[in-house]
């Protein structure tokens, strides 16, 4: 037992030689003494060697041990607290702080809100929704029965089957769920982030930023949506570039047709990004499927609409020129600060 009281006046020693220049210094003192793995700990386990008839007494001496190291800590904590203060009190609080380097939105969202603001100067509200969906408004309500081939074309990620719900495959479940409300007429965009199962490659990748109209009213015609649709390419990307509508399908409009635009990275004589046609499709549209406007409880005998929709990550390559969609989520910061001015 000797051994152990030789040990205990040494760490006694150490304890009130011990420094702290600083509150990290004090909380050094803490773990190494009295941490859970501490030496004061680390003494007490030694208890259970001590004889029967010595437990009392030496019980006694680790107690004012612990007591010892513990006092001692509270006058490291307050000296080195007292200390930090003063240097406060000495610091010349006019100087003037560090600069900090300058950030940027990121050139999804400055798309985004661009599309944004452009069909809003035509009328058009920004709706919203969740992006975990059930079938009905992701699939069902949109005309795509469970058996329609036409849900082939999203692969999806599932959650939950039986009953389904899933990661919305596109923002046409927010149409669904303004039209339900049957607040006519409607003329809204949806924006918002929709997952597919598509291996990640420069055109595509697993998750990816839509932005979908909807304008339903009386008397709305194919005229109503082509002009919609020039007036957006101008202002987006200017008077100069070509367009042109091809026929297309939807399973939730009809007509239906797919937009493109002259390619803006190669000027119309071929790359990677236009498959060398010299064109782009930006977006898919058409008209409001009679059965999508049944199904949300529409008159589609007094009722017309065209509805359209385009991937930000898209008109965001045309926009700026960028080849690899797979930089949008890579945060290279070497990247990103190309945008900085462009906030």
């Amino acid at each position: 037992m000797d051994d152990l009281l030789v040990k205990i006046n040494n760490f006694k020693t150490e304890i009130k030689d011990f420094v702290a220049q600083n509150s990290d210094d004090a909380e050094a003192f803490r773990i190494k003494y009295l941490g859970t793995k501490g030496l004061v700990k680390d003494v007490m386990g030694e208890m259970k060697n001590v004889a029967v008839d010595k437990k009392r007494e030496f019980g006694q001496v680790m107690n004012e041990f612990k007591l010892f190291a513990e006092a001692r800590y509270e006058e490291l904590k307050a000296a080195t607290s007292t200390a930090t203060s003063a240097a406060i009190d000495e610091a010349d609080l006019s100087l003037p702080a560090d600069t900090l380097p300058l950030g940027s939105r990121h050139p999804i969202s400055l798309v985004r809100n661009r599309i944004v603001a452009i069909f809003q100067r035509l009328g058009f509200a920004v709706a919203e929704g969740p992006e975990i969906e059930d079938d009905w408004h992701n699939f069902t309500a949109l005309n795509l029965p469970a058996n329609h081939p036409a849900r082939d074309m999203q692969d999806t990620f599932y959650i939950n089957q039986n009953p389904d719900w899933l990661l919305r495959t596109h923002t046409s479940s927010v149409q669904v769920r303004e039209m339900q409300k049957g607040k006519l007429p409607i003329r809204i965009i949806c924006p918002g982030r929709v997952y597919r199962n598509e291996t990640i490659s420069a055109r595509a990748h697993c998750f990816f930023h839509q932005v979908e109209g909807l304008y339903i009213a009386e008397n709305v015609s194919f005229a109503d949506l082509k002009q919609t649709l020039y007036f957006f390419v101008q202002e987006m990307f200017g008077k100069e570039v070509k367009v042109r509508f091809r026929p297309s399908y939807f399973p939730f409009t009809e007509p239906s047709a797919e937009m493109d635009i002259s390619c803006l990275i190669c000027g119309g004589t071929g790359c990677n990004v236009c498959k060398h046609t010299g064109w782009v499709e930006i977006l898919g549209c058409g008209m409001a499927h009679p059965n999508l406007l049944e199904n949300c409880g529409i008159d589609s005998n007094k009722y017309t609409g065209f509805a359209f929709g385009m991937g930000v990550e898209r008109i965001t390559m045309l926009k700026y020129q960028i080849k690899d969609l797979r930089l949008f989520s890579e945060n290279d910061v070497r990247f990103l600060k190309q945008f900085t001015s462009a906030v």
